[in-house]
């Protein structure tokens, strides 16, 4: 039996914990702001909608501190070395039972496919739904300058709702991705205790 290594400390396993569920949360509430469903009602929607955006801000905030004070935001590095590897594993090499070609430790948690995801989620879908969704909370001020002539709500909620569609369709790849583990369920176990089993 393979010896279980300490991969994810506390804090981390709450920072991703809590960010899952203020972020399912805005999924929810969102899409019902966007009118694709009837669940908490227009107006509840919006006010949970707003209390999780203005956490999950706050979250992040504490979050980039602690990760540039311990030193853990070198675990975002992006590289594209065995890029390549990895793709092939995940679109073939996993359903032929194929060994895992990156093994997790606790100073590289991340493999190379993880760490371009993740600085594209960090650069691009990040700041694509924080700007346009504070465009939308302060509509009504920024509505009132030279911002209005060439920039209208609908545009700011086309460009939220696909952010949410890309954060939605990471959020599902991610849980399908759990399973990729030594077992189905060893991923999430490590998620949750910071135990890690070795591939």
């Amino acid at each position: 039996m393979s010896q279980k290594v300490y991969i994810f400390r506390a804090f981390v396993r709450f920072w991703h914990w809590a960010q899952a569920a203020l972020i399912i949360t805005l999924l929810i509430t969102g899409f019902e702001v966007h009118g694709s469903y009837r669940l908490f009602g227009f107006e509840r929607a919006v006010d949970v909608h707003t209390i999780a955006a203005w956490t999950l801000i706050g979250l992040w905030i504490f979050a980039i501190f602690w990760h540039v004070a311990t030193g853990e935001w070198r675990q975002y590095a992006p590289t594209l070395k065995r890029v390549g590897e990895m793709m092939q594993f995940y679109s073939s090499g996993i359903f032929k039972g194929e060994d895992h070609p990156y093994q997790r430790t606790p100073h590289l948690k991340h493999n190379p496919l993880q760490r371009l995801t993740y600085l594209f989620m960090l650069v691009v879908i990040g700041p694509i739904i924080w700007v346009s969704g504070l465009l939308y909370l302060f509509y009504d001020q920024w509505v009132l300058t030279s911002l209005h002539t060439w920039l209208s709500l609908e545009w700011v909620a086309l460009f939220h709702a696909a952010g949410a569609f890309v954060m939605l369709a990471f959020l599902i790849s991610h849980v399908y991705l759990i399973t990729a583990g030594p077992t189905i369920g060893a991923h999430l176990k490590a998620m949750i205790t910071g135990w890690d089993e070795p591939h």
